[in-house]
């Protein structure tokens, strides 16, 4: 078995733990994460890509109101690349009580959100497809925000502080010796080998698989309830700002404009396991429905994937347990030296990823004092390697990198603007990655073909490039396309049928992918990692 030695082992690669370990670095510990499969494959990647103002939470949850609206500013001055400054619009529809409006302004001016409420004109001249029948309108300071761009900026200032990153490393054991954590074990789902990394520390940030991995310590009944919702992308932006129902949080109340497209969400219905998420036909009918209450004609537009998510919600006592949307979206540490006798381990849950730099200070402060320290968080000071602060993005800002070298590469997926460059310097420095693992940080067929056209152009270049035979980069191939059907599936109406034709047509008629040979799967250095 290979060992490693370290301060601090951080478990789980979403949004916290990579937060926690760039946290550490900084603070000068020398720190891993391990990470069962891609970076932000978990929740961070399964979620609308709402950067908080706080609106959504001045009445219900008035304390996470007032960090999202701290951490809104924090996160635009240090993540500038991963966030878009769209703006945001809280809007009383036809079908809502327009009281609500008031309770919703003495929240945001008792929780320090801003917000001020506009004429219907105004919010029509900026919004024109808002309902004319709109109620009320209300401006914040919403934003959007990559959440993969945001987890890999914070990987890529860890490692220059020193912090690794080993991911598909799947944590089988923590190990304690007389009440202390001193170790943990992990399987290299890649590799096939064992490693254990010996250790002062463990942060379990696993989101909604924290319960599971703080019982491998002994540490048992870590109430973390996994909260499903389903999200859908919609072809094009059909709104340019944030929009919100002015209700108390509902299903299918927010739709967000990201990169070339708009999502509406979300469900929240309290499951058993986070590894296996259904996507009901019926919350995709609920959520065109909502849509279509904020904006008219939002269920006659292309819906081009669907997804779930599950949110790590601490259990809360005051309501059921199946109720999750009532659950506060507040984060919570959990100190296992008090609470269990098991002195190094310490977990957090709940909290928002408009919250994730909070959230990893909050715990990285638990474990200095713990440890007796006086290393103070710096994370907010400094902006990630290679971003300014100040230049957030715009939806246009590919159009204009292809504007410039157009002539110099070949455009791979015409969808998302991405070129040939791209794809292979990013498979050179991650040879090991999946298609969906590149898609991650690349958003390959993301767009309406949904790995259509540019899914095989990806896999004659990886093959071109020495990154695998042809029978291992068609394994990764059906992999992708697997993994895209789950998202189609339960859209399956209107324009997308057409598209999903075309596409099954050309991969079963013309090329047979499933009867494809198969691989040897101990050959495969990609697994089906979900």
């Amino acid at each position: 078995m290979k060992k490693l030695e370290t301060d601090v082992v951080v478990i789980g690669g979403g949004a916290t733990g990579a937060g926690v370990l760039r946290d550490l670095a900084m603070r000068g510990y020398r720190a891993i994460l391990l990470e069962r499969a891609d970076m932000a494959q978990g929740t961070t990647g399964r979620y609308h890509g709402l950067l908080h103002s706080g609106g959504r939470y001045v009445v219900s949850d008035p304390r996470s109101a007032t960090e999202c609206a701290e951490e809104n500013e924090i996160i635009t001055r240090i993540h500038p690349d991963a966030v878009e400054d769209t703006g945001g619009l809280f809007v009383v529809t036809q079908y809502d009580d327009p009281a609500f409006g008031d309770k919703f302004l003495k929240g945001a001016k008792e929780t320090g959100v801003w917000a001020e409420e506009i004429s219907i004109d105004e919010a029509l001249r900026r919004e024109p497809r808002l309902d004319p029948k709109t109620k009320r309108a209300f401006a914040v300071h919403d934003k959007t925000v990559d959440g993969w761009a945001m987890v890999w900026g914070a990987v890529r200032s860890a490692q220059k502080y020193g912090g690794q990153v080993m991911t598909y490393h799947r944590v089988e054991d923590i190990i304690v010796e007389n009440g202390q954590v001193v170790a943990v074990q992990a399987h290299g789902t890649k590799t096939g080998k064992d490693v254990r990394i010996d250790c002062r520390f463990v942060i379990n940030a696993g989101g909604p698989w924290s319960g599971q991995i703080a019982a491998m310590a002994g540490a048992h009944d870590v109430n973390v309830v996994p909260g499903r919702g389903i999200m859908i992308a919609m072809n094009h932006r059909l709104v340019n700002s944030v929009v919100n129902r002015c209700i108390y949080p509902a299903d299918g109340d927010i739709i967000v404009p990201v990169h070339t497209v708009c999502i509406i969400g979300t469900t929240d219905v309290a499951v058993d396991d986070p590894d296996h998420l259904e996507i009901p036909r019926t919350e995709v009918q609920q959520m065109l429905d909502a849509g279509e209450a904020m904006i008219p004609g939002f269920r006659s537009a292309r819906a081009v994937h669907a997804w779930a998510g599950a949110r790590p919600l601490v259990k809360d006592t005051r309501v059921a347990a199946d109720d999750t949307r009532h659950m506060s979206r507040g984060m919570s540490i959990i100190d296992h030296k008090h609470r269990d006798d098991i002195a190094g381990l310490l977990t957090i849950a709940g909290g928002k990823l408009t919250t994730y730099r909070l959230m990893a200070k909050n715990i990285v402060d638990v474990m200095v004092d713990q440890l007796g320290d006086d290393k103070v968080c710096t994370t907010d000071k400094e902006a990630m390697p290679g971003t300014e602060v100040g230049d957030t993005y715009q939806v246009t800002h590919r159009l204009e990198e292809r504007e410039h070298d157009r002539f110099d590469s070949q455009i791979i997926c015409e969808c998302e603007m991405m070129n040939r460059r791209m794809f292979e310097e990013l498979l050179e420095r991650q040879p090991d990655a999946t298609f969906d693992d590149l898609r991650r940080q690349l958003r390959l067929g993301m767009g309406p073909c949904q790995g259509g056209f540019c899914s095989t152009r990806a896999a004659g270049i990886t093959q071109e490039a020495g990154h695998g035979s042809a029978e291992d980069v068609t394994s990764l191939l059906r992999l992708f396309l697997k993994n895209r059907w789950i998202g189609l599936w339960p859209i399956l109406y209107g324009r997308q049928v057409r598209q999903t034709a075309l596409d099954d047509w050309t991969y079963q008629g013309i090329l047979d992918i499933e009867n494809v040979p198969e691989v040897d799967p101990k050959t495969v250095k990609a697994q089906d990692v979900r």
